[in-house]
């Protein structure tokens, strides 16, 4: 047994302190105002969850195009943008010594039609089951727009640091645009963006490439990446190693693991995932552990593992094995933000999750309360409340309906 756990601390390869092993990850706050600048309430919330003892808490997605929004409420980071509103939010998240680095994001053809009639993407392909209801069929960008595409990621990492936040991460996971062209599905290009898979990774290897050039050596930055989309002809996982490989060997910083897209949803925490759970990956809580052991034999990069977890021993015993660097949370923190001081202190504390229900199956679906019952957690605290374990689903179906109506509910996010 050695000696890594949860309160050690890890340094990066440009010196950055992380002071613990808890990483918050990406949740979508939708609390962007109407000029898509960060409302107050997420200084209070990246406040709050720094106070409750977070190594590094990573933003909910920022997008690089407001033109190009994934939700009605993102912020957005560009030219335009009020960075003193960010400023003070990155101030926030770094107080009691934690590390706040902003996600960045484009979502490709990921955009409800209530707010895009028609989204780019690398080709002209819909998305599927069910999703082309509430989904435009995008236009394939040309080769000029890609290029505008990754100078907005640049600008934005470049603005992220000016503002005062310690990292950045490109979104590459879960069907968005990066997503999207690394995936032999949805890039059916046949020029040097698409093809093979050194074609399709071009697009995320340009966009860090940019990036870095924009935020220097000393500024880290990460990647979400997908494990595999789990759907026939989609990113498998061999050729997600081969992403892990490329992007390491260039120099990035950090990796964070989920998996699926809105198509194969598999991040999402459902029992019922494509391809179901193995036994092994229930009990040890973690649902990328496998991969992660087979991707840590092929690269140094420190790497993130999110999806699952919910006690310190299951948190620590996957630590013990090297095949992650830290431990992904998420929902656990909008339920309680202290959840990392109570993990540090006591290494059998675990905080199980229920699924939020109205008692109605089909309502739940339709209102997607899986999201929206977290999503109201996170304004309970960035209004200065406590979060509400007990918090009606019911409830929060009503209040959602009410504030914004069912477009709240269109397909969204993940």
């Amino acid at each position: 047994m050695n000696s890594i756990n949860l309160s050690k601390p890890f340094t990066l390869s440009n010196g950055q302190i992380i002071k613990n092993r808890l990483f918050k990850s990406a949740m979508s706050e939708q609390l962007g105002d109407k000029q898509h600048n960060p409302k107050t309430g997420l200084t209070t919330l990246y406040q709050r969850w720094a106070e409750g003892g977070i190594g590094l808490s990573m933003t909910g997605n920022v997008m690089v195009d407001r033109n190009a929004l994934g939700e009605p409420s993102n912020v957005v980071l560009d030219e335009q943008s009020d960075l003193t509103i960010f400023r003070d939010w990155a101030s926030a998240g770094k107080q009691n010594d934690s590390q706040i680095w902003m996600q960045l994001n484009h979502p490709g053809k990921q955009i409800p039609k209530f707010l895009c009639d028609q989204p780019v993407a690398p080709s002209a392909i819909s998305l599927e089951r069910g999703l082309e209801k509430g989904f435009n069929t995008p236009r394939a960008l040309t080769d000029s727009e890609i290029h505008e595409v990754i100078n907005k990621f640049a600008l934005s990492a470049k603005l992220a640091k000016q503002a005062g936040f310690t990292g950045v991460q490109i979104h590459g996971a879960h069907g968005y645009l990066v997503s999207q062209f690394l995936s032999s599905r949805h890039n059916q290009r046949d020029d040097k963006w698409g093809g093979s898979l050194g074609n399709r990774l071009r697009f995320v290897l340009e966009v860090y490439r940019a990036i870095r050039k924009e935020v220097g050596n000393d500024f880290p930055v990460g990647i979400k990446l997908n494990s595999a989309d789990f759907m026939k002809g989609g990113f498998t996982e061999e050729e997600s190693m081969q992403v892990v490989q490329t992007l390491s060997s260039d120099g990035i910083d950090l990796i964070e693991i989920s998996g699926g897209t809105y198509e194969s949803p598999s991040m999402m925490g459902s029992k019922n995932k494509t391809p179901p759970l193995k036994a092994s990956t229930l009990k040890r809580e973690a649902y990328f552990m496998d991969y992660m052991m087979k991707v840590r034999k092929l690269v140094d990069t420190p790497l993130v593992v999110t999806g699952g977890f919910r006690t310190a021993p299951a948190m620590n015993d996957a630590l013990q094995t090297f095949a992650t660097d830290f431990i992904g949370i998420a929902r656990t923190m909008a339920v309680d933000p202290d959840f990392p001081n109570r993990l540090i202190k006591d290494p059998n504390h675990g905080m199980p999750l229920t699924v939020p229900t109205t008692g109605k199956p089909t309502l739940d679906k339709m209102a997607m309360v899986g999201l929206v019952w977290y999503e109201h957690q996170m304004w309970r605290i960035a209004a200065g409340k406590n979060a509400d374990p007990q918090l009606s689903a019911l409830s929060v179906v009503i209040k959602t309906i009410l504030s914004a109506g069912w477009h709240a509910f269109k397909k969204r996010r993940a």
